[in-house]
């Protein structure tokens, strides 16, 4: 096998590629539920896929099997996971308007701004703690909420606005980052 096919086929791409592979299935089992037995399968793939996503990062870093085509795979499963669950907990849930809007906020700048210091050959080396920390709350919040459907508005209301919260801070806290980045291209360019 070629090193580039090593890279293809490594055990956190591949995770990658199966989190991915599971969008559709959760899409299909969440919108098709209609007893506690079908949100408990849905919850179970979001579960998974979750615990996959902090794997896949782990197994790379522990074992030196970090790529580039893994640096650019992990995120992109990471936001279609999360655009897929939030979407179809909007079906359900109106509240997650608030969650989306913030994510969708988020990941626009960092995506943007992701691309165009590529031009550049600059960007970010991984995500940082308080990212991690940030999709952990959103997992464990929108795993609660597919599990149990049943809860009471409120108390969906508070999980819904703790990843919100979250995801607003993270979005903070990567501001300057970005804007160090940008300030440093000036600089080389001046």
């Amino acid at each position: 096998m070629t090193q580039k096919q090593k890279e293809i086929f490594s055990v956190p791409n591949i995770m990658s590629y199966f989190r991915i592979a599971l969008i559709p299935v959760f899409v299909f089992v969440y919108l098709q539920a209609d007893s506690y037995r079908d949100f408990t399968a849905a919850g179970v793939i979001v579960a998974v896929s979750g615990l996959t996503d902090f794997l896949d990062g782990f197994i790379a870093r522990r074992f030196n099997m970090v790529t580039e085509l893994g640096k650019a795979l992990d995120p992109v499963a990471d936001k279609l996971t999360q655009g897929a669950v939030a979407l179809c907990l909007l079906l359900r849930i109106p509240q997650m308007g608030w969650l989306i809007g913030v994510l969708v906020i988020k990941e626009g700048f960092m995506g943007i701004s992701a691309v165009m210091l590529l031009q550049y050959n600059k960007k970010m080396d991984g995500s940082k703690w308080f990212g991690k920390v940030s999709t952990f709350i959103y997992y464990v919040v929108v795993s609660v909420l597919v599990f149990f459907p049943g809860l009471s508005s409120p108390t969906k209301s508070m999980l819904i606005a703790l990843a919100t919260v979250s995801l607003f801070v993270a979005f903070m806290m990567y501001l300057p980052i970005f804007t160090r980045m940008w300030n440093e291209l000036r600089k080389t360019d001046a």
